[in-house]
């Protein structure tokens, strides 16, 4: 819809006198150092470059002075719409918004081709060739009129529907060079550009070769049969002479057209209109012929031995014996027949019991032939080619016909493979979007031209068929190389005025198409290599010094030459059909997508499309693909498949705002809304992990072992979220939080682990870990599981993950109902590469919290590191439980949650609390409240803090004590005092620290806390006597205290709990079952 623009002139303030004149650089350098503005870094536009505009004007006055800072990266519109104007596409070859390798701009002459000349001849002189002129008789008479005409249609109808979702796609913006690769790659995205852009490329390849072998064809069999250097010594014989002159002659012409292309290019684009020329004559010729067959059909005798077809290049006259001076002598056809020329001479039975008769092999549009031409005869390979309902007597037995005279077929014909041979006619419909850098006017000239094409050349075809049908006999079109006319070409032998007249062109006519396919696709492998998508192909890029692809055009004469190696032109057609469908396909699909997607950048001038067509032609492509030969499109699909998984894993990353992520976008806005209705069942859960991380001041991970470790537990799937804080202001830590994503990313690359990274600046450490906790992921993808490494040093004060941190993210996930995953000790976890030979990964299930201790080293085992470990599962019964029962109840149930492991019941008997276990709970609460207490330097507590646990340590090697002496006297405990700090105390509260550490040293430990220092010792002696040398040890991690008072014995006590242990993973379940004995 057109819109209207109103430009509004600015009334200026009154006018200042005018300055007096400076140094321009001196004026550049004002412009250059004045105000910093707001900041931002100047923006690249792809049609703006900031550099060459002059600075100096766009300040000039001030009617725009309240947007003058964004003039670097905002440009004003009257620049905007100057450059947008001087805009033109970058001609073929070159690659697209770059300048050349030197940077040095070089002007472009304005494109002046019109539709006629740039789109519509073109795509005329790709679409008519060779098979029109070898293969469409030929096909007509063996499927019939009526098939035939199912087969054209069905073709030119693909090719129509292509071409309207080509128009969508080519009208929608400006198409630079690269024609149908780059409308592909751009649509849907660099896996599918490259994939369907080398089996473009493969097509356009073998293509030439096609097209080579028909030139070799009209050479050897119909212009010059002297020529062939391999000759037969017997009609059984004939056909592989054939293709190895085939093979000597294609290859001498690929090298020779290689070399060609190599010199000049000019000079193949100038043959162009004489070639095409060459086409459009010979089109008039058929033409001609048919309307003069009306009133005068040529001569054109074919001899039958009853309904067989003889061949007449070795036949002179069409009878058995003719009267010379009243004597009947016998002809040249008798003694291929007989075994002497002799009247009475033994003969063949079918020539003893069947006449010699002549026919008109073109009796003409009136003839009323068509009726018999209407139905198919397929027939096996070396059949005998017969006419329908003449007369004919079989004998009485078996013949052996090798060796005589009649007209053969060379390949076994049916419907699929008459699809196959034939589609190629129709391909060529893109040499107008390769064009498009040449056009005046692209968005217009290529929907119409080569929409016009194709309904030119559907025209064409399906009239040839029908007129083909009506003029000549059905026995000349099954003769598929003019054996029965003399060795005419069959179309020729229809052609006005001469059949020369078809020779000549078709062969010009599929020289300049070999040419063209040899200039066209080494263009197009060179658009591909400088695209950078496979890297292995990045060499074909390079050329000569004007852009020429040299080590492309090599790559495409090798490929040429093993199409010419097969050297059968049936052969080589359904090969290039099956790159061609699949090109068409993925236009159609490009377009369906863009247009079901409705993205906002899809604006096609050319508004007569529709999903529904682009659907159904991608369908009829690739029915057409299956219909002219299974193995072939499986091959292709494999080779294209084979591309696409390359592309996605060493090829380069490209943003190319393709429709593929668009519809993955969409894909996952529709499954996320599906997943929002509700939590998911036992049997579809798993852990989806949010991962919190440690960074250093660098911003590198400081424990990258818990990726790994990540990675091990998930192997790619469900949800991974690899989180981290950063402590302070958002706008003074961006910069920050950016490396540190790139850091956390690089290395989620290094060890495999596929998931999301989210950094969270906050002004407390505390803050960011409960942001991430609550708002990590999105919708119904949202994390379950939360896995946290131990904090080491957590007795040091100044640690950002405090235990204070720490306790408070327990909290915070039990009350979240997420699981927690507490790995001690992670840098002794093995890396991706290791491998445990042998060990076991021992579970020590002590309260059942939903079945994750489980399920972990089930998940666990299915990664290469652990795959060799044995599962074991102990648990602990008390005085009153029955241990036996236990462990049978234990291993059925596990053998109804069909994991296999080992089974141990470990009996802790109730005995009275150790002198240890009290002095240890004693020390614990000593410390606690003397930190509390005491105001201490950071230095100063730290190496309190550190003496009393070394004491600890001490402690537990000594030998056991009474309980009486584990009451702790002042004189125990080693203080450091000074004279400087009981002075600076004393002053301090003196009397209330005075009560404190009068307190502190006759305290007795709290009974709770002893009970649980009990359990915490008594359990970690049995896990060290059971599992001190397993590869990994999982157990319960007991929740924290409801009174936050008693956080840091908490942490005491699963430091107790784990002592001694290698690698430890702490398991807090999330309050619900994630294991199911049901299917």
């Amino acid at each position: 819809m057109p819109t209207s623009f109103t430009v509004v002139p600015v009334e200026g303030q009154e006018p200042q006198p005018s300055r007096p004149l400076e140094d321009p650089s001196q004026q550049l350098a004002e412009c250059s150092s004045g105000e910093p503005g707001d900041g931002i870094p100047k923006e690249s536009s792809p049609f703006i470059n900031s550099a060459e505009m002059d600075r100096g004007n766009i300040y000039e006055g001030k009617n725009m002075a309240l947007f003058e800072e964004e003039m670097d990266s905002n440009p004003m519109v009257s620049s905007l719409l100057n450059k947008l104007a001087n805009y033109t596409n970058l001609t073929q070859g070159v690659v697209e918004h770059e300048a050349d390798e030197d940077s040095k701009r070089k002007e472009i002459k304005a494109p002046r081709m019109g539709t006629f000349i740039g789109v519509y001849l073109p795509c005329l002189q790709n679409i008519l060739g060779v098979i029109l002129f070898l293969r469409l008789t030929w096909i007509v008479g063996t499927s019939g009129v009526l098939e035939s005409f199912i087969i054209v249609f069905m073709c030119c109808a693909c090719t129509m529907l292509t071409a309207i979702s080509m128009s969508a796609i080519a009208t929608n913006g400006v198409v630079p060079a690269g024609g149908s690769y780059y409308m592909i790659s751009r649509s849907l995205g660099p896996e599918f550009g490259g994939a369907v852009g080398l089996c473009f490329y493969l097509g356009t390849t073998f293509a030439g070769a096609m097209y080579i072998l028909g030139t070799i064809e009209i050479l050897l069999t119909y212009i010059s049969p002297s020529a062939a250097i391999f000759k037969a010594e017997d009609a059984d014989g004939e056909t592989e002479a054939m293709l190895n002159n085939m093979r000597v002659y294609g290859t001498c012409i690929v090298a020779l057209m290689a070399i060609v292309v190599f010199v000049g290019v000019k000079y193949v684009n100038k043959l162009a209109l004489v070639f095409l020329s060459c086409v459009i004559l010979s089109i008039f010729a058929i033409y001609a012929g048919v309307i003069k067959t009306a009133f005068d059909p040529p001569d054109f005798p074919i001899c039958l031995l009853g309904n067989r077809t003889l061949s007449r290049r070795n036949v002179d006259i069409c009878a058995k014996f003719i009267e010379v001076n009243n004597e009947t002598v016998t002809t040249k056809l008798w003694s291929l027949f007989c075994d002497n020329p002799s009247l009475n001479a033994t003969c063949d039975e079918y020539f003893n019991l069947n006449n010699v008769t002549e026919i008109q092999g073109i009796p003409g549009i009136a003839s009323g032939v068509l009726i018999d031409n209407l139905w198919s005869a397929y027939t096996d390979k070396g059949s005998i080619i017969e006419k329908k309902g003449h007369p004919s007597v079989t004998g009485t037995e078996e013949t052996k016909v090798g060796g005589l005279p009649y007209v053969f077929t060379d390949i076994m014909t049916y419907f699929t493979v008459l699809v196959g041979i034939y589609f190629p006619s129709v391909t060529g419909i893109m040499a107008g979007s390769n064009r498009s850098g040449d056009l005046r006017d692209a968005q217009k000239s290529i929907p119409t031209g080569t929409i016009l094409a194709i309904s030119t050349t559907s025209f064409i075809y399906l009239s040839c068929i029908v007129l083909f049908g009506a003029c000549i006999e059905g026995v000349i079109l099954r003769d598929k190389f003019g054996e029965a006319v003399n060795g005419n070409l069959v179309i020729g032998t229809l052609a006005w005025p001469s059949p020369w007249v078809i020779v000549i062109g078709s062969f010009f006519s599929t020289c300049g198409a070999g040419l063209q396919s040899l200039t066209g696709a080494p263009r197009l492998l060179q658009a591909i290599a400088r695209d950078g998508i496979i890297p292995f192909l990045q060499v074909f890029g390079h050329g000569k010094a004007n852009g020429e692809p040299t080590w492309a055009l090599l790559l495409t004469a090798f490929i040429c030459e093993i199409g010419i190696l097969i050297a059968s032109l049936d052969s080589v057609a359904p090969i290039l059909s099956m790159f061609f469908l699949m090109c068409y396909m993925f236009v159609n699909l490009a377009c369906a997508v863009q247009t079901l997607l409705c993205t906002p950048n899809w604006r096609p001038r050319f508004k007569y499309y529709h999903w529904a067509l682009s659907f159904l032609g991608m369908s009829l492509c690739f029915a057409l693909m299956f219909i002219c030969s299974w193995y072939y499109a499986l091959i292709a699909m494999l080779i294209a498949g084979c591309i696409y998984k390359y592309i996605e894993y060493r090829g380069a990353e490209k943003e190319w705002g393709d429709g593929i992520r668009g519809l993955s976008l969409n894909a996952a806005r529709y499954a996320l809304l599906r997943v929002e209705h509700g939590p998911p069942h036992t049997k579809n859960w798993r852990p989806q992990v949010l991962v919190l991380l440690n960074l250093d001041s660098e911003q590198m991970v400081k424990h990258p072992r818990l990726l790994s470790f990540t990675s091990q537990l998930k192997a790619g799937k469900g949800l991974t979220i690899v989180g981290s804080v950063l402590q302070g202001i958002y706008l003074d830590k961006y910069i920050e939080a950016q490396k540190a994503e790139e850091n956390i990313k690089s290395l989620m690359g290094v060890e495999k682990t596929k998931g999301f990274c989210q950094i969270v600046v906050s002004p407390s450490f505390r803050d960011g870990m409960s942001h991430l906790i609550q708002s990590a992921g999105l919708g119904g993808m949202t994390h379950n599981t939360v896995l946290m490494a131990w904090p080491q040093s957590w007795k040091q004060t100044d640690n950002p993950f405090s235990w204070k941190n720490f306790v408070d993210t327990v909290r915070e996930t039990t009350a979240a109902q997420q699981a927690l995953l507490v790995a001690k000790n992670i840098d002794l976890f093995p890396a991706n590469q290791e491998r445990f030979s042998e060990g076991n990964v021992d579970v020590w299930w002590i309260v059942h919290d939903g079945g994750m201790l489980m399920l972990l080293p089930f998940l666990l085992r299915q990664h290469k590191v652990w795959r060799k470990c044995k599962m074991r599962i102990f648990t602990v019964a008390q005085m009153d439980d029955n241990s036996i029962q236990m462990k049978k109840d234990l291993q059925m149930f596990l053998y109804h949650l069909r994991l296999n492991a080992e089974v141990e019941v470990v009996e802790m008997f109730e005995n009275d609390i150790s002198a240890f276990t009290y002095e240890k709970t004693l020390m614990m609460e000593q410390r606690s409240q003397m930190l509390k207490q005491m105001q201490l330097s950071k230095n100063e507590r730290e190496r309190e803090a550190q003496l009393i646990h070394d004491r600890n340590t001490a402690s537990h090697s000594a030998a056991v004590v009474k309980c009486d002496a584990a009451t702790a006297t002042p004189e125990k405990v080693q203080m450091t005092w000074t004279k400087e700090k009981f002075i600076a105390e004393k002053h301090k509260n003196r009397e209330t620290n005075i009560t404190g550490f009068k307190d502190i040293f006759s305290m007795k430990p709290n009974q709770s806390n002893v009970r649980r220092m009990h359990t915490a010792v008594k359990l970690n002696g049995v896990i060290l006597n059971k599992s001190q040398r397993a590869q990994l040890v999982l157990l319960n991690m007991p929740g924290p205290p409801k009174n936050k008072k008693g956080d840091e014995n908490y942490m005491e006590f699963l430091e107790v709990l784990t002592e001694g242990l290698n690698r430890v993973l702490l398991v807090r379940g999330g309050g619900r079952e994630v294991i199911t004995i049901y299917s």
